[in-house]
Order: structure tokens, then sequence, then C-alpha cells
């Protein structure tokens, strides 16, 4: 390995081809006490001067700087030899570096299982073994807006796959549904329709032949299960559990002949799951049982765990903490590209508040940073008696969020459904609105379903 080392420190600081391919992608951790005096010297004045040291000017500048005697010795054999192939030696240094991390990797897990690292749980050890096993010399340096035209052309008319809601403003927001590896977020206090909200879209993606997952820490698999049976067998929540077996049969029968998509549904404890469990999950899923989700649920994000960090303590804050969470499920829908719908809670201002913005995120403004897609769900008296919630956007990578910035839907609680209200109950939502913005004040009284 050392005679490596020294062939990958040698064409540091003679092949400029080979220096710039692979210097982005060596890490000092990855050599050895006197290798990675000598990487940090070569590796400084590149990113200084923008150009390779000679082996004269290495041993200046090391000897200016407190090197031990070992590494100043293996610099002075640092020499010109007969040239080395550009190609075999990138290989060479990609297969090492590969070797190295996995190597740093599973000495850093001993550390933590071992309680070295007070601040990071066991948790997160598969995603430093995964990001270990991931190192590799990417030569892609960039999109040249001159050269790659054509590139960028197919991909403005690439039909890019999406999972498409059942409510028309939804789909009006989102061109046309929201796409693959993607994290969605529903912002609305307690009570507004959060879980009612993703187990219609479930219900809804289920008809439509889409595999769905449905992950719940705030409510028995079968109670979730009990909302989705209201919804598809439009029958009211309270009078399931009145019908008869035989009926019952029938109705399971009938949604399962008019879709070829399955829906799982798994129960963690609150605050104890992670994506390290939810991975686990989906790959035991496709081994055990051949299924693969199209789109995921999760109920919700403020009570999963970190799999990087421990719960709070004096080092984590529920901010880091929040965004830590979301930014694990967002890379967890970009590693089985899928889209992830998830939700958290409003502050109790928000929760009476009629006009939620970003800044009512309960714990953690760092959540929204992550989202792709974020809107409220938002309710009030004046509008549970027209069995309407109001929908406002707040954040919205696919489309322009001013663009029916709020509209209205239809709600059905008694059997768990939506629906879209007539085009005149969202003309009278903006009328009010800009009424409401000169006096002050909001008034709903207008709409109708």
């Amino acid at each position: 390995m050392a005679n490596l080392e020294t062939t990958i420190l040698r064409n540091l600081i003679s092949n400029d081809q080979y220096t710039r391919t692979v210097i982005p992608f060596l890490k000092p951790e990855y050599f050895d006490a006197e290798h990675r005096q000598i990487f940090n010297q070569i590796a400084n004045f590149v990113a200084k001067f923008n150009k390779l040291p000679t082996s004269e000017a290495l041993l200046i500048e090391m000897s200016s700087s407190s090197t031990s005697a070992d590494a100043m010795g293996i610099a002075q054999t640092l020499k010109q030899e007969e040239s080395t192939d550009v190609d075999w030696l990138v290989d060479k240094t990609e297969q090492w570096c590969q070797e190295r991390a996995v190597f740093l990797a599973v000495m850093k897990s001993i550390e933590i299982i071992d309680g070295k690292h007070t601040d990071v749980s066991n948790g997160a050890i598969p995603d430093l073994l995964k990001d270990a096993l991931g190192v590799c010399f990417d030569a892609r340096v960039g999109h040249d807006y001159i050269d790659n035209f054509a590139e960028r052309y197919d991909f403005y008319n690439r039909k890019e796959t999406r999972t498409t809601f059942d409510l028309e403003y939804f789909n009006k927001i989102t061109k046309g549904g929201v796409p693959n590896k993607t994290l969605n977020i529903i912002l609305a206090g307690t009570g507004v329709g959060k879980s009612l909200f993703m187990c219609h879209c479930a219900a809804a993606n289920l008809t439509r032949g889409k595999n769905v997952l449905y992950i719940t820490m705030e409510m028995a698999e079968e109670r979730i299960a009990e909302r989705i049976d209201a919804n598809l067998m439009n029958v009211q929540l309270d009078q399931i559990a009145n019908l008869g077996i035989k009926m019952f049969e029938n109705k399971v029968s009938q949604i399962a002949k008019k879709t070829q998509g399955k829906l799982i549904i798994k129960e963690y404890p609150t605050g104890a799951a992670h994506v390290g469990h939810f991975r686990a999950l989906l790959n035991e899923l496709k081994l055990k049982r051949k299924f693969t989700p199209d789109v995921i649920y999760i109920d919700y994000l403020n009570i999963c765990a970190s799999s990087r960090m421990k719960g709070l303590s004096g080092s984590v804050n529920t901010y880091s903490l929040i965004k830590s969470i979301a930014e694990e499920l967002r890379g967890l829908a970009v590693e089985f590209n899928v889209p992830v719908f998830s939700a958290t809670q409003t502050t109790r201002s928000g929760y009476s508040n009629t006009d939620v913005g970003l800044e009512d995120t309960s714990e953690s403004f760092g959540l929204p940073a992550t989202a792709d897609l974020m809107f409220a769900l938002i309710s009030n008296d004046e509008l549970a008696e027209l069995n309407q919630i109001m929908v406002k956007q707040l954040k919205n990578r696919y489309n322009d969020p001013n663009l029916h910035k709020r509209f209205v839907i239809g709600v059905d609680r008694s059997r768990m459904k939506l629906y879209d209200v007539e085009e005149e109950a969202q003309k009278d939502l903006v009328t009010n609105q800009v009424s409401s913005n000169n006096n002050n004040q909001k008034d709903f009284s207008g709409f109708k379903t």
C-alpha cells in the first residue's frame, strides 16, 4: 500500500492530467501519517497556484513547515521516472480510495459502538458504510451550457414519471403530479387533516394501480387501514365495524379487482424508527414479498428518529434534529426513486392562524429548506361548515408557487375523503382574499361547495 501511495504522490507533482482528475476525490485521511503530510503540501500548492509543484518547490515548502524527518525522506524520493499509464493509475487510485474509505468507516463504526462519539448514534453506521461504498471518481464536472444543449433539450421534453393526484388543483400546482426522488410535506394543526390527506392520497394511488407503503408512528396499522376502508368502500368510519363479514369481504374483493397495486401499512413505535429502519423494511419487502413501492407515506416526520443524531441533548437541538430527519427522508426518496410524503405540525400561533406561512412550521425551519413541495392545510369554523379545507402553497419546486397560491378542496370526514369543489368556490376564495387583504381580516362566508 505504501508503494501505491508513493506512486500517487509522485504523479501528483509530475502528471498534470492525473492530478486534475483525482485530486478532488483524494482526502488526507486516506494516507498514512508521513504520506499525509506530503499530500497536504501538494494539495495546498495546487489550490493556491493552480499548477503542480516541482519536487524542489515541494521540498522547500515542507522544510518551512513542521514536517517529520520520515516525510522529508519520502519527499526526496519523489523524482520523475518513466511515465505511468494515466488510465491505469486513475483506476488503481479509485480502487485504493474505496478500500481506504471502507476501512476508515469500519474503524469509526467501532468507535461509535464503543461510545467514543457521544453525539452520534449507532443508527449512523449504515450511512457511514453506504457513503464509503459509494466512493467513486465522477468524470462529469458539470453541464456545459453551449456544448450540452442537445442533452438539455432532451431533458425539457422527457416525460418524467410522476405520481398524480385525484384532486384537480394539486395536479395543476405540480404540473401533473409529484416526481420521484422528492420530499413533499403537509403542514397543519392537530386535527385539521394531515393523516386524512395522506390516507386519501394512499387510497387514490392504490386505485390507480400504484404500490403504496404507508408507515405510521402515530396510529395503529388497523386504524390507518380503517380510514382507507372508509374511503375506498364509501362507508362512514363509524359504520365499518357494523358491516357483516361477508359484505366486508365482498367490498375488499371489489377493490382488489379494480387495481393491480398493493398497499402495505407498517407501524413503528413513536419516535423510535428512522431511515435505517425504513431502508431495512423496503429491502425486506422486496426480498420476501416482491413488493417495491411507487410512493411512500410517513405519518409523520416530527415523530421519526434520526439515524445520524441521537435525541435532543446538549449538542443536538430541535432545528438540527428535524432538519437531519428531513434530509434523511429525502435521501431515502432519492435512493429508492420514489416520492415521499410526510407531515409536520404548525406552531401554537399557527394553529389559530388562517394565513399560515413557513414561519409557522414547528420545531425547525430546516424542514422547509429541505422539502420540494410544502403546503398548509387550513381550517376554521366557516370552512368546517362548508365541509372544506383551504390549501396554501408554501414552497414549490415544481411550479410557480404564486399560481393558485390558495385554493379549497372539499372534505367528507365521515368517509375520510377529499374531493374537488365547484370552480365558483375558487373564484370566491380569490374575491374574499382580496377583500380581506383590504379590510385586514379573513372572510370565508362566500365559499360554496
